[in-house]
């Protein structure tokens, strides 16, 4: 029995109320017997081109039927209490009905990108040791089933169970439900994802959230029970990012399940596509990266045809002229800043009425401050120097320390992580730093952690590093992320080469892929250095390399 929380922390958060031990699943069938004929969920308008599948839309009824066959297979395979689930699907109705369906056989699902290759998998398995890899068949012209085979026969996976998504869409249209399916073994302190994330380690972190922890947002979202709850009944809420990790999950998925929503889903990111699901579907919530947002702005594209009520930004800091922009034409704008660990914040009109201050600044809750929007309540976030100091004058700069009961309790099967990122106080340090804006606000100011974030996807420098210095002609090698518009940072490779060898991005490149690393992590910038300029105790001095970036990025 995996139940990762202590009892008294349990104990505190029931007693208080922030948690009700009502599972996700639970949850969703309550949506089911009030709105059976609702629509529930609706595929994307490509899914034929990028699955051979058809486009769907399903009803509450019909979404659950659907899943109370998938549950019904996996429970036949084996998967039940505890045993974890492996995904690698894109957008489409079938990652929905796996996780509800994983969650009403009472087991885990850990969902991946599907950019993983071999490399990010095996790390991956050796951490969790699925009991089932549910993969899609082949995507942009990669055999993902042949990777999950070849995975399987090297031992890599302990799976004997590998169902394609093909295969799983006829499962859940097909197979006989059983009888005992109304059964369930587990409650709001079980693990409900496993979502990976990267810090400054080679390897990919496990990220637990329970049952709980995804319920306390009904705090934030449920409008009609919670002072300051943003959404009500019945939103039409689209997901551009994959279903993956906290912005499209947090973001996404469990909001739309609280207030009994009809779930868009879109992939991969379109531009234009996307737009039209907005107007075609009524989209009333989204969330969206502030270089879409800023585009679709300057095109005149946020007009009468938009419903939207709400819209949020996330994954880099919104420019504020932006916020007042969508709000003269009715739209109410949300900053977002969270982590997979189960962090967030989120600037809304219900604590920041200034539109100006709320892209650059999020509330503080701290020191028992009470707060009219109750998700607040909950949380205890400290600011503090180096040496653990609390910081508390305007002005003042440090790592933001976090304690609520979204936060996962530590890392899954990664002790040593765990120990790394949580205080004596069972803070989560989330190696981010921010300002003391004044008593009740801070901003976002920089990243502690050395990564790299491409387009939303984070990737630990160590990592690339680590890989690069595999390759026969490489005598040392430090990464660090090169600017981009498009994209916020792409991988800058800096590489000392053995005497008479020389290298270029095509070469490195074809080594990425030898490795089986996912694309996005291979380096698309190369500078060759005499030396890594290093501190005396060998570390790379990455301000250096950064600066050498901007000088060289200039001239482009």
């Amino acid at each position: 029995m995996v139940v990762m929380f202590d009892k008294d922390t349990i104990s505190r958060y029931v007693s208080e109320g922030w948690w009700d031990n009502v599972t996700l699943i639970e949850r969703f069938k309550r949506n089911v017997l009030k709105n059976p004929n609702r629509i529930a969920i609706v595929d994307p308008p490509n899914k034929k081109d990028i699955t051979n599948l058809n486009q769907e839309r399903l009803t509450y009824s019909e979404l659950y039927e659907r899943v109370k066959r998938g549950a019904s297979y996996l429970l036949d395979k084996g998967i039940f209490k505890d045993k974890t689930v492996l995904v690698q699907f894109p957008n489409t109705i079938e990652l929905v009905i796996a996780y509800l369906a994983v969650w009403k056989a009472s087991a885990i699902i850990s969902p991946i990108p599907l950019q993983w290759r071999g490399h990010e998998i095996k790390q991956v398995c050796n951490t969790i040791r699925p009991s089932m890899f549910m993969v899609i068949d082949n995507y942009k012209g990669f055999d993902h089933l042949s990777m999950a085979k070849q995975l399987s026969e090297e031992n890599c996976l302990s799976v004997s169970n590998i169902v394609t998504l093909s295969e799983w869409s006829e499962i859940t249209k097909n197979y006989k439900i059983r009888d005992d399916i109304n059964e369930t073994y587990i409650d709001g302190n079980d693990i409900a994802t496993i979502a990976w994330t990267s810090g400054t380690e080679a390897d990919p972190k496990a990220a637990p959230l329970t049952h709980n922890n995804w319920g306390f947002l009904r705090f934030l979202y449920d409008s009609q029970k919670y002072p300051g709850g943003i959404l009500n009944d019945g939103e039409v809420i689209a997901i551009s990012s994959p279903l993956i990790n906290m912005a499209a999950i947090g973001v996404g998925l469990v909001p739309w399940i609280i207030v009994s929503g009809t779930l868009v889903l879109h992939h991969p990111f379109d531009p234009v596509i996307f737009y039209n699901q907005l107007v075609n579907e009524g989209v009333t919530f989204t969330l969206m990266v502030p270089a879409i947002v800023v585009s679709l702005l300057k095109q005149g594209l946020f007009n009468k045809n938009l419903k939207l009520r709400y819209l949020a930004q996330g994954a880099a800091p919104p420019p504020p002229w932006t916020f007042v922009e969508l709000n003269k034409l009715g739209i109410e704008p949300i900053n977002i800043w969270g982590q997979n660990e189960g962090t967030g914040l989120f600037s809304t009109k219900e604590n920041i009425e200034d539109l100006e201050k709320r892209a650059r600044a999020f509330p503080w809750p701290h020191n028992g401050l009470r707060w009219n929007q109750v998700f607040y309540n909950a949380m205890n976030l400290k600011i503090v120097d180096p040496a653990g100091n609390e910081l508390k004058e305007e002005g003042q700069i440090g790592e933001l320390c976090y304690k609520s009961p979204f936060t996962m309790p530590g890392y899954y099967n990664q002790p040593q992580f765990t120990k790394k990122s949580f205080d004596s106080n069972g803070y989560f340090c989330t190696g981010d730093y921010f300002q003391i804006v004044d008593y009740k606000t801070i901003s976002f100011f920089d990243r502690k952690k050395d990564i790299i974030n491409r387009g939303g996807f984070k990737i630990p420098t160590a990592e690339i590093e680590d890989l690069l210095k595999k390759h026969p002609k490489i005598l040392d090698a430090a990464v660090v992320g090169w600017p981009d518009q498009r994209l916020g940072e792409l991988v800058a490779a800096f590489v000392v080469l053995k005497p008479g060898t020389n290298i270029d991005l095509d070469e490195l490149k074809k080594f990425m892929q030898d490795q089986q690393v996912a694309v996005y992590k291979w380096p698309e910038k190369l500078v060759v250095v005499d030396q890594i300029p290093r501190n005396p105790l060998g570390k790379a001095q990455k301000n250096i390399l950064r600066d050498k970036v901007k000088e060289l990025a200039s001239k482009y």
